[in-house]
């Protein structure tokens, strides 16, 4: 299990937890990082990464990023 920052850029990974307090597990996941739920890296610059999650492309700041595992 590592943090989202560190998939490989094109590979499917599933979510395996959600961390944070309750507001920040809630806005995720309401984003669609749910466990279980499959992510695709897209790319990460400067820390911030894009990915792809249920059809949709989501941008993250590295701190959002890091409290998601996959």
């Amino acid at each position: 299990m590592m943090p989202l920052i560190y998939a490989v850029p094109g590979e499917e990974s599933v979510v395996k937890k959600v961390g944070g307090c309750e507001q920040v597990k809630r806005h995720l996941e309401n984003l669609g990082f749910t466990p279980g739920g499959c992510v695709t890296l897209i790319s990460t610059i400067g820390g911030n990464v894009i990915v792809k999650v249920k059809e949709s492309r989501i941008a993250l700041d590295e701190d959002l990023a890091r409290k998601v595992m996959v």
